[in-house]
């Protein structure tokens, strides 16, 4: 019996005739799906031994490989991946399709991940060891294997085989502790664990990994809320019209985004917009007159690592002043002659 999907005969063993330049007598043959497979040997022993094995594997339904003819099982695995090295391989798959600040985010939170996950009895780590981290994560970053960090984590760091559930279930919940032992904000906790997972997800998904080893998190979780003390606002403490615009025009510099920068402070100190909805707006939400009063149409709001999603307090129509919707004209106006710019000189 052959695995379902191939067509598997395997043939007796054929002795050949003895001469100066064959030294392998013994040969044993099958077929696999029609290609003819073979492999000699030096005595009958060894030639019905290895028949047996395939035998067996037949039997056993396993799937051969057409290119070798033997079961896939045979073939020689890999060194286990340590995961560093994992972490840095699924960084550079992503890497084109991520957004800077999502790569910044992803690249902290494996740098938080991988000193976990080491072998018992590890010195403590290097004290650049999270900052080395951070610098060869991105894709083409030079790693010098004498480096102090590099050899530690070579010597120390676990590999993707040695991780189960006892041990991600320890490391889930340090991901929610500061360097100090403090408990992080929930937002932050769920970021370093959303990415760490995903990274070991990701593993599993290219069978590297038969199983995901990541516990499931504990229920209610999600519905806990940090302890927060409440507080009324002290209106005399916010700034007032003037120092905002002041605080505004002292916002661009030399650096390209700093016009980005002061253009999102306007939009949500005259729009009265959250930080996640203002990284998710689009020029199609927005309605700009030439003259009087515009309008923002908050339709949706970064919920995680530029994932798109509802508004906290749902979808809502913003008026904005004169001075916000010329800002905007001015920005979007701005970006549009800078692309163009771009695409004509990637074209030359």
């Amino acid at each position: 019996m052959s695995h379902p999907m191939q067509k598997v005969q395997i043939h007796g063993i054929q002795h050949r005739a003895p001469s100066a330049k064959v030294k392998k007598l013994w040969v044993v043959r099958w077929n696999v799906d029609g290609r003819a497979c073979s492999k000699a040997f030096a005595t009958s022993n060894e030639a019905n031994r290895y028949r047996s094995l395939l035998v067996a594997a037949q039997h056993k339904l396993e799937r051969f490989d057409r290119a070798s003819g033997e079961p896939e099982s045979w073939r020689p695995r890999a060194a286990p991946t340590q995961v560093h090295a994992w972490c840095r391989r699924w960084i550079a798959e992503q890497w084109n399709e991520w957004q800077p600040r999502t790569r910044t985010s992803a690249m902290e939170s494996l740098a938080r991940f991988v000193p976990l996950l080491v072998a018992d009895g590890a010195p403590p780590p290097p004290d650049a060891l999270r900052k080395h981290l951070v610098c060869t994560f991105p894709p083409g970053a030079e790693i010098d294997p004498l480096d102090e960090c590099e050899a530690w984590l070579a010597r120390w760091c676990l590999t993707l085989e040695d991780l189960n559930r006892n041990r991600l279930g320890e490391v889930d919940r340090r991901l929610g502790m500061g360097d100090a032992g403090q408990v992080l904000s929930p937002s932050s906790a769920s970021r370093f664990r959303k990415v760490a997972r995903a990274c070991v997800r990701r593993a599993v998904e290219l069978d590297v990994l038969g199983a995901d080893p990541w516990p499931p998190a504990p229920k209610g979780r999600s519905r806990r809320k940090a302890a927060r003390v409440r507080r009324g606002v002290d209106v005399r403490r916010l700034p007032d019209p003037v120092t905002m615009v002041r605080v505004m025009e002292a916002i661009p510099s030399h650096q390209p985004a700093s016009r980005m920068y002061q253009v999102m402070v306007a939009v949500m100190y005259y729009g009265g917009l959250r930080p996640s909805e203002v990284i998710m707006l689009r020029p199609s939400a927005l309605r700009l007159p030439d003259e009087g009063w515009g309008r923002i149409d908050v339709v949706e709001a970064d919920i995680s690592f530029d994932e798109p999603g509802e508004p906290k307090t749902g979808e809502r129509s913003v008026p904005i002043p004169e001075v916000l919707v010329r800002m905007l004209r001015e920005w979007i106006a701005t970006e549009a002659d800078r692309r163009a710019r771009a695409a004509v000189q990637d074209s030359h």
